[in-house]
């Protein structure tokens, strides 16, 4: 069975939409007070006196459209992974702001993402699964999910200084891979048409598990002071959540077998690698070149002698 061309087209389409927001709202989230509360809506708040942040909003809202689309055509165990690249290209939209050619690492990084992402879409080949989950179903996830992220936020709160931002992240991570199971459902409505929405509950969890995820996406970026840990945490727990889901909860299908789920299994990981490498690396080139760029200028302000 061969991939559905327009969720594969509609999936990159978002993931470079993604990677352009993010280094937009990293930029953004920067430049406000930091607040006590892990899970500020004041930051919103700071944020919207931002323009570039505004300028990401837009992004997220067209990213939005385009997972829908893309879900729509595609599996779920599909479009998420296809995501993942989102950082392939935030890596590489921020080396271009700062024109500078990615190093050795980043490209190793880029390499084992594509790589590792291109294995498992090849090996695991998801399709199948079914549009639509009685609220009934759904139930164990809700509860679980918000177990999980109140633990997080728990954490995030209480919890050592340093493990504030990874539990923020992972919150985020755990909230985008359900908001992508109940979009995946939502786009389902499509087929009795768009005046069938309103009467689905999935555009009610969306509503709420969405901008939630949003949110915690913004105050992690903030309360760490590497970017990097934060990147790595979210990028690689939404494709899993998602995955699980959609296996669990949608009966979709990815190959199966020894070999097929050893493949599988080795392919995400090698994925993983490359989200952390990129994640790590990103940052530490980033304040070379913010130094190098300030060393300039001092030079080029000393008098000649």
């Amino acid at each position: 069975m061969g991939f559905p061309v327009k969720a594969v087209v509609a999936a990159l389409a978002n993931a470079v939409n993604d990677g352009t927001a993010a280094v937009l709202e990293q930029r953004s989230t920067k430049q406000v007070t930091t607040r006590g509360n892990p899970l500020s809506v004041h930051l919103i708040i700071d944020l919207l006196r931002r323009p570039l942040w505004l300028i990401a909003i837009v992004l997220n809202i067209t990213g939005v459209i385009l997972q829908i689309v893309a879900l729509h055509y595609g599996a779920l165990a599909l479009v998420q992974p296809i995501l993942v690249c989102d950082l392939v290209f935030a890596t590489l939209i921020a080396s271009a702001f700062r024109h500078q050619w990615p190093d050795w690492e980043i490209l190793l990084g880029v390499l084992c993402c594509a790589g590792g992402l291109a294995l498992f879409l090849a090996v695991a080949r998801p399709h199948g699964g079914v549009a639509t989950v009685s609220p009934l179903d759904v139930v164990p996830l809700a509860i679980a999910y918000g177990l999980a992220l109140a633990g997080c936020l728990v954490v995030a709160a209480t919890g050592p200084r340093q493990l504030r931002p990874i539990m923020l992240a992972l919150a985020c991570g755990v909230s985008y891979g359900v908001t992508a199971f109940v979009l995946k459902l939502l786009s389902g409505g499509w087929h009795g048409g768009l005046s069938q929405l309103p009467y689905q509950w999935p555009l009610y969890a969306a509503v709420v598990v969405g901008p939630l995820g949003f949110l915690l996406n913004q105050s992690a970026y903030q309360a760490g002071i590497l970017v990097s840990p934060v990147l790595a945490v979210i990028t690689a727990v939404d494709p899993l959540v998602s995955i699980a889901l959609a296996v669990g909860l949608l009966d979709e299908t990815i190959s199966s077998g020894p070999l097929n789920i050893t493949i599988e299994v080795l392919a995400l990981a090698v994925m993983i690698v490359g989200i952390v490498v990129l994640s790590h690396r990103a940052p530490h080139v980033a304040e070379q070149a913010k130094v190098a760029a300030q060393r300039h200028a001092v030079s080029a302000q000393e008098p000649l002698s």
